[in-house]
C-alpha cells in the first residue's frame, strides 16, 4: 500500500502577502512559515496545509507559472454567511454570493488575489432533495 503522509495545496502567486491575508482572514489558518517567496498556512489541528509560492520562483517550472485555470479550491466550513461578511469588509472579489444549491450545500464563490476560484461550502442541515 502506498501511504500518503500529507497533502499540501500550493498556489502560485504574484501577490504572496495579499494571498496570505486573504486566506488567514477568511479561514482559521495560521502562518507556519513566512518568507518573501513562500508562505505555509495550516489549520490549528494540522489537517489542512496551504502553501502560497511566488509564481516566478525557480522551483516552479516555467510551464506552470501561468495564471490558474481548470481547477478550483473548495473549503467546507460550518457556516458561510460570516465568511461572506468578512469577504465584503475586506473587499475581496465575490463571484457568487451565498446561495443554496440543489445538492444540499450553501455555497459562496470568491476569487483569490491570484485569480484562483475559491468555493466555500457548508452543508444545509436537514436537507431534503
Amino acid at each position: 500500500m502506498k501511504k500518503i503522509n500529507r497533502t499540501i495545496i500550493n498556489i502560485c502567486s504574484d501577490l504572496v502577502e495579499e494571498s496570505k491575508d486573504f486566506y488567514t482572514k477568511l479561514f482559521d489558518l495560521k502562518v507556519a512559515f513566512d518568507s518573501d517567496w513562500y508562505v505555509q498556512l495550516t489549520s490549528g489541528d494540522g489537517q489542512i496545509e496551504l502553501g502560497i509560492i511566488s509564481r516566478t520562483s525557480e522551483i516552479v517550472p516555467a510551464d506552470f507559472q501561468k495564471l490558474p485555470q481548470g481547477f478550483y479550491v473548495t473549503f467546507v466550513v460550518d457556516e458561510i454567511d460570516g465568511i461572506f461578511e468578512i469577504a465584503q469588509q475586506e473587499q475581496f472579489e465575490v463571484i457568487s454570493p451565498p446561495h443554496d444549491t440543489f445538492y444540499g450545500q450553501r455555497r459562496l464563490l470568491l476569487k483569490d488575489p491570484n485569480g484562483a476560484l475559491v468555493d466555500v461550502s457548508a452543508l444545509i442541515p436537514n436537507f431534503q432533495p
